[in-house]
């Protein structure tokens, strides 16, 4: 079995090249925070899904390797000494290509991943696992909802003729469901907090639906929703490999860089 403790060292005299498996800010920060690392070379990678996407710093790659097999080829082909899957919790299928793509090649993979959102008092959640099961809990209760999922997640919450739905999203839907009742929405976070209050309230907002994605660009609306006693149905992170280690921040990623070369 391949060592995937110990970074594959390069060329005499090669910096060590780095890739993060972006399209976070956490993905940003860090690509970021290692061009500040001596002899480190970091390549960010982006799916190429937004259509104006944050470039982060150092060099980008844009669009998908092919399933773990490509990734494998890919980091064979480039020497790629370490890896850190840095994407969005809800990018799943990602994470378990990279897992086995660096299985593949015996490249040291780390997830860095931004801890998960928790209801504190105050707060009205329905916790789901799929969207289906979303729909179902917002058709039962819910008649104005902010509908903040993702344009790719839509189509499940369009049969619900008698909802009517806020749809924000950073790109416009392609195709668009065919809501009977619907405004789209095109902003880019983060939002701040004053701006979800009027939000919610100058449209009425009964029932927010959102993932949770973590983090502090999108959690305005969440404290806004407990102020204003909305409710919330969020969907639960999908599952990701067990076994790897993990961090939840750039500067523990920076950390394991150092530990795995030694420093």
């Amino acid at each position: 079995m391949p060592d995937l403790t110990t970074p594959r060292a390069g060329a005499a005299g090669a910096d060590l090249m780095v890739l993060v498996l972006g399209g976070t800010s956490e993905g940003f920060d860090l690509a970021r925070a290692l061009t500040r690392e001596p002899a480190a070379r970091v390549v960010s990678s982006l799916a190429g899904r937004t259509a104006n996407p944050r470039l982060p710093i150092g060099e980008v790659r844009i669009g998908g390797f092919g399933g773990a097999d490509g990734l494998a080829a890919y980091l064979r082909s480039t020497g790629v000494g370490m890896v850190i899957d840095a994407t969005h919790p809800f990018a799943a299928t990602m994470g378990g290509n990279a897992e086995e793509g660096c299985r593949q090649a015996g490249v040291p993979l780390l997830r860095l991943e931004r801890p998960a959102w928790r209801p504190i008092a105050g707060d009205n959640w329905t916790e789901v696992d799929d969207w289906d099961e979303a729909a179902n809990a917002v058709g039962k209760l819910s008649q104005r909802v902010l509908l903040a999922v993702g344009r790719r997640e839509l189509a499940a919450f369009a049969a619900l003729d008698h909802v009517w739905f806020l749809v924000r999203s950073v790109d416009p839907p392609n195709p668009v469901p065919a809501f009977r009742q619907a405004e789209l929405l095109l902003a880019r976070g983060p939002f701040a907090l004053d701006d979800e209050r009027r939000l919610l309230a100058g449209h009425r907002i009964d029932t927010i639906l959102c993932r949770n994605s973590g983090g502090s660009a999108a959690d305005a609306k969440l404290v806004a929703a407990r102020e204003l006693g909305i409710r919330v149905v969020i969907r639960r992170r999908p599952p990701r490999p067990a076994g790897l280690p993990r961090v939840s921040s750039v500067s523990e990623a920076i950390l394991w860089v150092r530990s795995m070369c030694g420093r």
